[in-house]
């Protein structure tokens, strides 16, 4: 009895050593494809090239799902397909123009802003008030009413550069851009200026998606550079009499059909477990969305090429998901999840690629069991000849959140951080910013934990 279990422990360890000598060859192979032959970059200038800027309901959103679609039907996947889904349909209009009013100091000056995403716009004739600088919704309660009425609120706190993960300092900064024009609305305010959201000190206005409460009026909202919004505050302590114009003519229009693009690769021996990657195809109508998300969507169909092209065949079904309306609407994203949840498969995980294409870091698990932690952090060894440095926990992403209730491991890919908010949202937002081999590299290490997760599952 006791040699049996000793020959028994003797052949699981062997095959243990088998399967891990089996992944880093697979591993390799994936990584050296993705490097050598990869078509990510290529797939990327097309989408930022020939389509551009695919904000939801635009026509060029409608000509990245055709590309999307094409692309996928190239790679011989087992289904490829379109799920219909109804987006916001809102549009900037004319540039906008801001400018600071009779100042002690400068006298009048244009500065620079962009309407947030879902603003109403301030017509032709535009807004014109004093300025009241606040950097908390705790400041513009103590103001109240009497000192905010007729006025336009300046929300003016700055990203903490102090943080080593730009992220969590943009989440310590962006209610104010989310919800602060409803907040202000309460005090009777007429607009909102809101310091934009970087670390950066220049001239480049971000956009980004707005959301009105219900029954509050609802203000036209402008995002500033950082660089005036520096200047707007310097001038509002020495003069607290300045007054602001702007002129913006964004409309929300009825929503329009659109699309989530889909790609699968059945599992060979679990077909009914289902891995998902994906990133978001509609971008912010400024720059060419490179990096957000034009990186996650061709990094998600780049994980199926490479399965194709190496003969991986996965255990469990794979699906790139590229979503629509993640900027202004989650909209593809709940869709996704409210079909997904009639189906009769199970969604095991689900990784998201919505940081950027810089140099791939590590990945985030998001509210994971201790169990699910230990095992996927069990194959960092296997991650460590190609600079991933942990599996920990952390936050996944806004399109695969809506899985959550179906107990799917929700996982972020995470990039390193330190550029992403000096593009985010912006017209620097185009492909010159892009590197070739960091975007690949990502792409290979997607395509490795999806391979990892295939094999192994998430238990």
């Amino acid at each position: 009895m006791k040699y049996c279990f000793l020959y028994c422990l003797l052949f699981i360890c062997i095959a243990s050593a088998n399967a891990q000598q089996n992944d880093e060859s697979v591993i390799k192979k994936i990584y050296s494809e993705s490097l050598a032959k990869g078509k990510t970059y290529e797939w990327l200038h097309y989408l930022c090239k020939n389509i551009g800027p695919r904000l939801s309901g635009s026509p060029e959103a409608a000509a990245a799902v055709e590309f999307a679609r094409q692309v996928m039907d190239t790679l011989q996947l087992d289904r490829v397909y379109l799920q219909e889904v109804m987006v916001p349909h809102w549009v900037r209009g004319p540039k906008e123009f801001a400018t600071i009013l009779n100042s002690k100091k400068i006298g009048s000056r244009q500065v620079n802003v962009c309407a947030l995403g879902n603003s109403v716009g301030t017509g032709p004739a535009g807004i014109i008030g004093k300025v009241v600088e606040v950097k908390t919704f705790e400041e513009l309660e103590q103001l109240g009413k009497n000192k905010i009425s007729g006025k336009i609120v300046f929300f003016n706190r700055p990203l903490d550069a102090t943080f080593f993960d730009t992220f969590d300092a943009y989440i310590g900064a962006v209610n104010q851009r989310g919800t602060g024009a409803s907040q202000a609305a309460r005090f009777g305010a007429i607009g909102v200026v809101v310091r934009s959201m970087t670390t950066l000190i220049d001239n480049v206005p971000h956009t980004g998606s707005l959301r009105y409460a219900p029954n509050v009026p609802q203000l036209p909202a402008v995002a500033l550079s950082t660089a005036d919004a520096e200047l707007l505050s310097s001038l509002l302590k020495d003069d607290p009499d300045i007054q602001f114009y702007v002129q913006t003519q964004c409309k929300m229009l009825p929503d329009v059909l659109s699309y989530n693009v889909i790609g699968e690769i059945k599992g060979s021996s679990m077909p009914e477990e289902v891995v998902v990657v994906g990133g978001h195809l509609d971008s912010w109508d400024l720059g060419e969305g490179a990096h957000d998300d034009g990186a996650g969507c061709v990094q998600s169909m780049e994980v199926l090429r490479l399965f194709k092209t190496l003969g991986i065949r996965p255990k469990r079904t794979v699906r790139a998901v590229l979503f629509m309306n993640e900027e202004n609407g989650l909209r593809g994203g709940t869709k996704y999840a409210e079909i997904a949840a009639k189906e009769p498969v199970k969604h095991i995980a689900a990784i998201e690629s919505d940081r950027g294409g810089f140099t791939p870091r590590e990945f985030f698990l998001e509210e994971a069991s201790s169990g699910q932690i230990q095992k996927l952090s069990s194959w960092k060894n296997l991650f460590k000849p190609y600079g991933i440095s942990d599996i920990r926990a952390g936050e996944s992403g806004s399109d695969i959140l809506p899985l959550k209730p179906m107990g799917t491991l929700l996982i972020g890919y995470v990039p390193d951080p330190q550029r992403y908010f000096d593009l985010h949202h912006t017209a620097e937002d185009t492909f010159e910013k892009v590197n070739k081999r960091e975007i690949e590299l990502g792409a290979a290490a997607m395509a490795t934990l999806v391979y990892l997760l295939s094999e192994y599952g998430v238990k």
